[in-house]
């Protein structure tokens, strides 16, 4: 939809933000692209919503939203029954971060923007103020992200990919050979090559990057680490100490600062 002026004609050179709704009742998932003409943010999410990018993978929580800059390669993917928003944003206004980083929106911001997308739409003029207004309140946060490229050769994308499934699956690189038609010395050689990273720090990470998804969808820490593989909540937290800076608990507080900051 495109405003309407005073004489009925579209002001479409005024319509600088626009903003889509997703309501979902299977998985989702949108391959790697980009938008060279506009920014994205991705807002108001209910279930699972993940972000990929070279800035890292996102976990998207209610109660932030993910700013992606125009041009930034992205991958998004959606767990049955969620929901979210996605605003596109014209790249000539300015960014309000130059990579991708999570941002506390106000809900004096989510009502701007569900006010732009609902008629009797603004004229020109207090349009441009509401957009202003809106982008002006986007306050950048710092969350957990984790790097994690993914393997090219066909056997061990097949390791990683059941992996990235099911963290908690313990089987040796000799197991995973039999599996998949490779020797443990072939796996281990190829993940170093290709992800610049051993098959154990890569199954750490995998099992950290689904961990990161599951809290920010506010599961206990114990169920968490049950799901991720750790044998206690204690060996869980050491290990997201190790690879993320601070704990699972920490990482919650961050969320809850900001949650507090959009309310």
């Amino acid at each position: 939809m495109m405003p309407l002026g005073d004489n009925g004609l579209q002001e479409s050179a005024v319509w600088r933000i626009d903003t889509n709704s997703f309501e979902l009742t299977g998985h989702a998932e949108w391959s790697s692209h980009s938008h060279p003409d506009q920014h994205e943010l991705l807002w108001g999410a209910r279930g699972t919503l993940t972000a990929e990018t070279d800035d890292g993978y996102f976990a998207v929580p209610g109660s932030l939203g993910l700013w992606i800059p125009a041009g930034t390669s992205h991958r998004v993917a959606a767990a049955p029954g969620t929901s979210f928003r996605c605003t596109f944003i014209d790249a000539d206004i300015t960014a309000v971060a130059t990579r991708t980083t999570a941002v506390a929106i106000p809900e004096v911001v989510r009502a701007v923007l569900d006010r732009l997308e609902a008629p009797p739409y603004l004229s020109a003029a207090p349009r441009i103020h509401a957009e202003e207004l809106a982008l002006s309140l986007l306050e950048p946060v710092e969350v957990s992200t984790i790097d994690l490229p993914l393997p090219r050769d066909t056997r061990t994308r097949l390791v990683a990919e059941a992996l990235l499934s099911d963290p908690s699956d313990d089987r040796s690189l000799e197991d995973w050979g039999r599996h998949v038609g490779a020797s443990a010395r072939n796996l281990s050689r190829l993940f170093v090559s290709e992800t610049g990273m051993s098959f154990s720090t890569w199954r750490t990470r995998a099992r950290m990057r689904r961990a990161i998804e599951w809290l920010a969808a506010d599961y206990t820490v114990a169920h968490v680490s049950r799901r991720a593989g750790y044998a206690t909540p204690s060996a869980f937290v050491q290990a997201f100490r190790r690879e993320l800076g601070r704990t699972p608990g920490e990482f919650a507080t961050v969320r809850s600062d900001a949650a507090k900051k959009s309310a």
